[in-house]
């Protein structure tokens, strides 16, 4: 290999370790209907869209049994199948639900109701190890998992309420242990709803440290609505990286764009970032035409000035 192949190589290896990603769970849905993405008058794919404006990582949510979601398991893997054709690395979202999960709710998957605490904990095992060997052997494995989605209230209630820490903690081990029982080389991420609340957020990842919950990067909501202002999520960021020495990345987002990537890339141990459905929440990136809008646009200038420099 020239010396020149081998520092390509090497800026690449190190730029894929930052992440412009985004949440695109709802994109192969939207394409089998019928809908059609454009970009300057004409038809593409939409994960070549997000390609071709810098974006390196995809988020995908999996629940355990939708009836009205189409995010089940071969739903997620064919849209993984795409996200990796396409060169992005892929960061997967366990909801423990069958429907939506959140700091409002966490509701049990019908298929584990009535079982008591060990039996719950070892469904948890048993179904995330089981789907990350699927993901595996369709050679469409995560390069990082979340076990639980803004789980600083808890998941999976009433057993792993926040009220109980313990069952809580037991609950995320067991994903976390079914996670590093098919690659031990997969990071995780523990995803809390937090961005500028840094009290709470300290809380809860005292009490998940000292019960032992191992896990290798923070992830943070911010949506200003809910997470405070942009100051309180720069502090909450910095005071994360600092006290943890631990890589935090905003897991999702939709408004101020630069000014959350900015103290996402540039604090000490800021990751990246992953917006949240761009296809259709907020700050969408298409209009219902399916034409895509100067929000997309922003980040050509992000991934120039955050991984191209990297």
């Amino acid at each position: 290999m020239t010396l020149i192949c081998l520092i390509g190589l090497l800026f690449l290896l190190q730029a894929q370790d930052y992440a412009i990603g985004a949440d695109l769970s709802f994109m192969k849905q939207a394409e089998d209907s019928g809908f059609v993405f454009k970009e300057n008058g004409k038809a593409k794919s939409c994960i070549r869209i997000f390609k071709d404006h810098g974006y390196n990582w995809i988020r995908l949510r999996l629940f355990h049994t939708p009836s009205r979601l189409p995010n089940n398991l071969t739903y997620t893997i064919a849209l993984a199948k795409q996200a990796k054709k396409n060169g992005f690395k892929f960061l997967l979202d366990y909801h423990y639900s069958d429907t939506w999960a959140d700091p409002g709710k966490q509701f049990m998957p019908k298929a584990w109701e009535n079982k008591s605490q060990a039996e719950l904990v070892q469904a948890v095992f048993e179904y995330t190890r089981n789907t990350m060997i699927s993901f595996r052997d369709s050679a469409v494995f995560p390069d990082m998992v979340q076990v639980g989605n803004e789980i600083n209230h808890g998941m999976i209630w009433p057993d792993g309420y926040i009220n109980n820490l313990d069952s809580l903690s037991q609950l995320i081990y067991a994903g976390i242990n079914a996670v590093k029982a098919v690659s031990t080389s997969t990071s995780i991420m523990l995803h809390i709803a937090l961005g500028g609340q840094n009290d709470e957020a300290v809380f809860f990842i005292d009490n998940m440290l000292a019960r032992g919950v191992p896990f290798d990067v923070i992830g943070l909501s911010y949506y200003p609505k809910w997470h405070g202002t942009i100051n309180e999520l720069e502090y909450n960021f910095n005071d994360l990286t600092r006290r943890y020495n631990k890589e935090v990345i905003v897991a999702e987002y939709s408004a101020m764009k630069e000014a959350v990537n900015k103290i996402a890339f540039e604090s000490a141990r800021g990751k990246g970032t992953c917006i949240w459905e761009p296809l259709s929440t907020w700050e969408a990136v298409f209009d219902k035409q399916g034409k895509s809008n100067d929000y997309l646009k922003v980040y050509d200038e992000l991934s120039k000035k955050y991984l191209q420099d990297k």
